[in-house]
């Protein structure tokens, strides 16, 4: 298998029900666990200018990214420098820098008074205004074209296509720009940018750059290197979703080495409110996924690890 053999989804075709179309995006959820994703109301400029709002930002002296450093702050929002997270125990801590943002919850909102880690509030950098606005309003945009797909794979398992809606109202959906320098020459054979991993929510939604670095891991073994330009996205599906779905949605391993060049990509990570049940359709247990998912951070941000 090569990229070629991934869906190609038409996401207006895919809104707009093509039978064909939600064929091919059911292959993708089922079979392979990744597919790509064009003709969105994102642009490639926009994605352009996106991917290099971030560029800016990681190339500021360190010293005026320690102010949101997620180290001191203790939260899953803001900086995080190379070696912060280690998504694989038997490899080394990744060597990519990240910033993460997250949703805000509404004025009044009682769940803020619950002092929730996935609704942490926001760490953004001090007179970087412009930095903060065009991330915040990608950020929305893409929240839309997240819940799109999962609407469609509702509508592939022949339920109502607002199957999800209700169970994303306040999604804990997490914002990333991941900084991949260029492959550092110390690095041996368990130094990655980031290293072999299952996401762990139900969608993600990948930007990038245009720069190579993604391989997805073959049925059987071996890698498939997968890379778009920017306005046409990387979908893949995360193990709280497989869960939820019984396993018929797929989470496929993937990983990033890292190259000859430096590399940005900005993953959302779309996943639903904190109290929805996530456990298998219809198995009568109960799995929240806030606490799947507070239970995975800590075991990947090292300045977690240990903490109860």
């Amino acid at each position: 298998m090569t990229q070629t053999d991934l869906p190609s989804i038409d996401a207006q075709k895919m809104i707009a029900r093509d039978p064909a179309t939600l064929a091919e995006l059911k292959r993708g959820a089922e079979d392979v666990g990744f597919l790509t994703l064009h003709n969105t109301a994102i642009t490639g400029d926009r994605v352009r200018n996106l991917i290099e709002t971030y560029r800016m930002f990681f190339r500021l002296p360190e010293a005026a990214k320690q102010q949101v450093n997620m180290a001191t702050t203790g939260a899953n929002r803001g900086w995080g420098a190379s070696g912060s997270e280690q998504v694989d125990p038997n490899a080394n801590p990744d060597y990519k820098q990240v910033f993460d943002c997250g949703f805000k919850l509404a004025d009044g909102d009682p769940v803020a008074d619950l002092n929730l880690p996935v609704y942490a509030p926001n760490q953004w950098p001090e007179n970087l205004t412009l930095f903060r606005s065009v991330i915040k309003t990608y950020y929305d945009a893409a929240l839309d074209v997240a819940m799109d797909v999962l609407r469609a794979i509702a509508a592939t398992a022949g339920g109502p296509d607002d199957y999800f809606d209700d169970k994303f109202s306040r999604p804990m959906a997490l914002l990333r720009g991941n900084y991949y320098p260029e492959r550092p020459t110390w690095a041996g054979d368990k130094d990655f940018g980031i290293a072999t991993h299952t996401d762990y929510g139900c969608v993600t939604l990948l930007a990038t750059d245009g720069v190579p670095g993604l391989e997805v891991r073959k049925r059987g073994g071996g890698w498939i290197p997968v890379n778009c330009e920017p306005g046409t996205f990387v979908i893949n599906f995360g193990e709280m979703l497989e869960m939820w779905t019984n396993g018929r949605v797929v989470a496929t391993p993937h990983r990033v080495k890292g190259g000859s060049q430096e590399r940005i990509s900005v993953p959302l990570f779309f996943n639903p409110n904190h109290d929805a049940n996530v456990a298998p359709y219809g198995s009568g247990e109960t799995i929240l996924a806030g606490e799947h998912l507070d239970k995975r951070f800590k075991e990947t941000y090292v300045h977690l690890q240990g903490k109860d």
